[in-house]
């Protein structure tokens, strides 16, 4: 043995909440860095890992009883092959693990040993695992400062989550949040400077690409900013922020779970909406409160637990806020392209939340279209007694567009029973699933059965429930199908010019197939909305008198912009112009193969 190895096997292995506390000492001001801190790394055995099969056994049969200390534990894992990248199968056991009252005690006694003494990632895993099901408020500290290493920062804030919010709120915003534009806020958060959080809360960016949902529910969490707006009632920039983090949190594109996480959602609600008179009336405000209005009436703010008659009571407040003339007047002062776009979205949506509903059966649909500075998709919401159905039963995603669920149909009740895909996860269906239900017709009933989702919901790791078959009265069924189908209060000229232009294509299919094209998405543009976006595919065919094989095509889009003429008018010319000229002359390559469209002499996009 050489005297380093000497050394090595005479020398303690360091505590991992030690050497956390000595890496935190290192950090500039006492503040971790962005993306928290590495686990040491792991000597190499020269062994070859368990299968999953085999660590899966191994780690049940490890902590099947539990062992009495944590040396015991150390070395079954050591034994059995059981390391860092185990933490997940470590995890999923220890929640599953039985624990009979008479062992609560040891067992808690045991995550404790582990998390203030434990060498490994296996093993201090293991501890924070125990932590999650029986924590008390003392392991707080501990918890907190485990948080920092990346590897466990995930299950430390589980842990945290449930014995204090605040403290997994800056964990998680030191861990996770990696925008160098909200490092200050967090500095100032975990330093616990109120001052410095109230400022760099003003003064951090607000923008929905550095603030998703759960960035913004952390940070409120974080600042405790019920507390700060009470502290600070009279401070309309604080007010103004406040309003912005709730909208965040209610997006319908991101994880409705963290709005529905939020436990001061309602009061979060209540401070700013019975404060927004204070707030100047400008088109940044006038828009946040419309959207914090939309939710209350129509979005993930519907789910929360409100008081009988609170949420109606807000929405009433907002209602006149927003009829007050001096807030009546802020879209009529628009000057840039991008003011105007959001003055014209208040004043087509400003009257929608406040509005009884048209129909008084159980179902209501209510197409919302979001504020256009935030990109917002626009969805069909679908409400069942009130609620909200896709973020109470799915949350991986919003509601269809109308133009997918209302302009061709897949919501009336017809003779035969049919699946429809009521929403799509953001990340495709293959990755994350999607919401199916069965629409059939019974006498006169309208019968949604037979539903299809992920086995769970976002956030959790039970299993969602089966979901009920919900019946309606059939003629009301019908009627507010065809109302929603109809009302076309939501649209704006370019996306009324593209559904306009679909409907052609739909009548007209050789509009496209005598150039050898096919339709492909129509809608409006995602950076201009008063953009109509056409695309289709191309294969070469009889057109070009060389056949080939349909998968091998090039994709093209054909932008048109809003001319100011009225919808009819744009759609007519565009359908004028495909019939008489090869959309490939003026339209541009936008997808396929790079090589194919070289070959074919048509440019490939320089941004691809």
């Amino acid at each position: 043995m050489s005297a380093q190895e000497e050394r090595n096997a005479l020398t303690s292995p360091t505590a991992l909440y030690d050497h956390a506390l000595h890496l935190l000492r290192e950090s500039a001001d006492g503040v971790p860095p962005r993306r928290g801190y590495s686990l040491p790394r792991e000597a190499a055995t020269g062994e070859d890992p368990p299968s999953w099969e085999e660590a899966k056994n191994a780690i049940q049969e490890v902590l099947s009883p539990l062992p009495d200390n944590p040396e015991t534990l150390r070395r079954r894992f050591e034994r059995h092959g059981i390391r860092n990248r185990h933490s997940h199968l470590i995890e999923s056991t220890v929640a599953d693990l039985p624990l009979p009252p008479e062992q609560v005690g040891a067992a808690r006694c045991l995550g404790r040993q582990l998390t203030r003494t434990g060498t490994t990632g296996a093993a201090v895993t293991a501890g924070i695992a125990l932590l999650v099901r029986l924590g008390e408020p003392e392991d707080v500290p501990y918890l907190s400062v485990l948080g920092l290493f990346r590897e466990l920062s995930r299950s430390a804030v589980d842990a945290l989550d449930i014995l204090d919010r605040q403290s997994a709120a800056v964990v998680w915003l030191a861990v996770y949040s990696r925008r160098d534009e909200l490092r200050p806020l967090v500095s100032a958060l975990w330093t616990g400077n109120r001052q410095a959080v109230r400022a760099e809360l003003v003064a951090s960016p607000a923008s929905a690409r550095f603030i998703g949902s759960a960035i913004a529910r952390r940070i409120a969490e974080a600042s405790r900013l019920p507390e700060l707006l009470d502290h600070h009632c009279s401070d309309t920039d604080l007010l103004a922020r406040a309003s912005r983090l709730l909208v965040r949190m209610g997006r319908s594109q991101d994880d409705p779970t963290d709005l529905l996480a939020y436990s001061d959602a309602p009061r979060m609600y209540d401070s700013v909406v019975t404060r927004a008179g204070l707030l100047p009336p400008t088109l940044d405000n006038a828009a946040r409160l419309l959207s914090l209005a939309l939710d209350l009436d129509s979005g993930i703010g519907v789910l929360l637990d409100w008081p009988p008659g609170r949420r109606a009571a807000l929405l009433e407040s907002l209602r006149k806020l927003l009829a007050e003339p001096r807030w009546a007047v802020v879209s009529a002062t628009a000057g840039e392209a991008e003011q105007r776009l959001r003055a014209d979205w208040i004043r087509r949506t400003g009257r929608q939340p406040f509005k009884r509903p048209a129909t008084s059966g159980r179902l209501r649909i209510e197409v919302v279209v979001g504020d256009p500075a935030d990109r917002e998709p626009v969805e069909t919401r679908i409400l069942i007694d009130g609620r909200p159905l896709v973020p109470a039963v799915f949350g991986h995603g919003p509601a269809h567009s109308p133009e997918y669920l209302l302009d061709d149909g897949r919501l009336r009740a017809g003779a035969e029973s049919r699946e429809v895909q009521l929403a799509e996860a953001y990340c495709t269906e293959g990755c994350c699933g999607a919401l199916y239900a069965t629409i059939r017709r019974d006498g006169n009933h309208v019968v949604w059965e037979n539903w299809r989702r992920p086995q769970t919901m976002p956030g959790s790791r039970e299993t969602a429930p089966e979901l009920p078959a919900y019946r309606f009265d059939a003629s009301a069924y019908d009627t507010e199908i065809v109302r929603a189908e109809t009302d076309r209060s939501w649209s704006w000229p370019a996306r009324t010019t593209a559904r306009l232009i679909k409907a052609g294509l739909i009548d007209n299919p050789d509009l496209l197939t005598r150039w050898d094209a096919r339709r492909g998405w129509i809608s409006t543009g995602f950076e201009d909305p008063n953009t109509t976006v056409v695309t289709f595919c191309y294969v070469p065919g009889p057109a070009s008198e060389r056949p080939e094989q349909p998968d091998n095509f090039l994709q093209f889009r054909w932008d048109i912009q809003d001319d100011g003429t009225p919808p009819e008018t744009q759609a007519a010319a565009a359908l004028r112009r495909l019939a008489e000229e090869d959309p490939k002359s003026y339209g541009q390559v936008c997808g396929g193969s790079r090589e194919r469209a070289e070959e074919l002499g048509f440019p490939w996009p320089a941004s691809s």
